[in-house]
């Protein structure tokens, strides 16, 4: 049996993938990173991005998170996103609509900080969407 990489993905609201994988690639904020069983140990700050799960060398998953924390452990990869979307679940138009509406908020208050962060996330998932 080949080695696998037990992977568990979470965020605030809950748990979108715990299982075995055999690689997993996420956004870390000083550039992307990849995770095969048996890696040496870090932690990582997550930047907007695509976190691909693959098996074999197929992507079998892709999840976009905004921001967050990678831990890697001799038990495996934990990823503690601020908030993940699992792209199959994703509907173009809704982000496009989200992503309007957003940039209205952010234009009739431009010291709103959050709301100039939602339109980041959004702008970053209509992307991720698209390739």
């Amino acid at each position: 049996m080949t080695d696998k990489l037990h992977f568990s993905l979470v965020s605030p609201a809950r748990e979108v993938f715990a299982g075995e994988v055999d690689h997993v690639i996420a956004p870390g904020t000083e550039g992307d990173f990849g995770v095969l069983p048996k890696h040496a140990p870090f932690m990582s700050t997550l930047k907007n991005g695509v976190v691909r799960v693959l098996d074999g060398d197929k992507v079998s998953m892709r999840v976009f998170v905004r921001g967050g924390f990678a831990d890697v452990t001799p038990d495996g990869l934990t990823i503690l996103a601020e908030e993940a979307v699992n792209l199959e679940d994703v509907d173009a138009g809704e982000v496009s609509d989200r992503l309007q509406t957003a940039r209205q908020t952010a234009q009739s208050d431009p010291e709103n900080l959050v709301a100039a962060e939602r339109v980041a996330f959004l702008e970053a998932l209509q992307g991720a969407v698209a390739n």
